[in-house]
């Protein structure tokens, strides 16, 4: 039995200034409007939509403008507006990692908490990390400018 060397998830916690059911929403239902479609997708720069599908076991995917679908991950857990958990697939040709998403009212607005886990089941996982780890600095930072911040 082989043993598998522990990958440390990406951990990301950012404060945006707006109510938990509005940094929920924006972060779901409103991802087309903020996810940087122009380098971080399917078909990058030509991204018609970002789709959030509304439960476990629906869909995350980007719609081009050609009509072609280009599916993101899956929902494991859908706990609106406090937490959300997808299995991360863009590539349907490896193996999957998972992010959770964690979003806390606080004086100052919500905490919004990214964890990106599983490397170790991927082929290279540690340099797939460490491509994630400024990659979600640059989505988030994204996110929040779409909130008013930042």
């Amino acid at each position: 039995m082989s043993e598998t060397t522990r990958i440390e998830p990406v951990v990301k916690t950012i404060t945006v200034g707006c109510p938990l059911e509005r940094a929920f929403t924006v972060f779901t239902r409103e991802i087309g409007t903020w996810w940087p479609t122009e380098s971080h997708a399917l078909h990058a720069g030509e991204v018609q939509q970002g789709v959030w599908e509304e439960h476990e076991g629906g869909e995350v995917y980007e719609i081009a403008t050609s009509g072609a679908r280009g599916r993101w991950a899956t929902v494991v857990r859908w706990e609106p507006p406090h937490r959300l958990v997808i299995a991360w697939q863009v590539n349907p040709e490896r193996a999957g990692t998972e992010v959770e998403v964690r979003f806390t009212e606080t004086p100052e607005g919500t905490r919004v908490e990214l964890e990106h886990r599983g490397f170790e089941a991927v082929a290279d996982g540690a340099a797939m990390r460490d491509g994630y780890d400024p990659g979600w600095d640059e989505v988030l930072g994204r996110f929040t400018a779409s909130l008013g911040g930042g």
